[in-house]
């Protein structure tokens, strides 16, 4: 489901203000974020957020494609091994 446009997109708070912390002092740190569900604004673009996948932080430099997206989208929280039938496919 959509949010609504007229609510405009979800950010947290203490998000924006860390960037704008950031982006005043000039300097490429990275930003330890916790929250996955806040949207990417164009403000944040230049920027390195370290996004929580539930074990560590991701960095993820921000580029103007990733504009729209949640910051869920770019730490994935699960690692894939393979399936349990690709076994028997390298053995023979």
């Amino acid at each position: 489901m959509v949010r609504s446009v007229w609510k405009g997109p979800f950010v947290e708070s203490s998000l924006l203000k860390k960037a704008e912390v950031a982006r005043a002092s000039g300097r490429h740190d990275i930003i330890r974020i916790w929250s996955r569900r806040s949207t990417v604004l164009p403000q944040f673009v230049g920027l390195t957020f370290g996004v929580y996948n539930g074990q560590k932080h991701v960095p993820v430099a921000i580029n103007e494609e990733m504009v729209g997206h949640k910051f869920g989208e770019f730490s994935p929280t699960r690692t894939f091994h393979g399936h349990s039938g690709d076994k028997k496919a390298k053995k023979g």
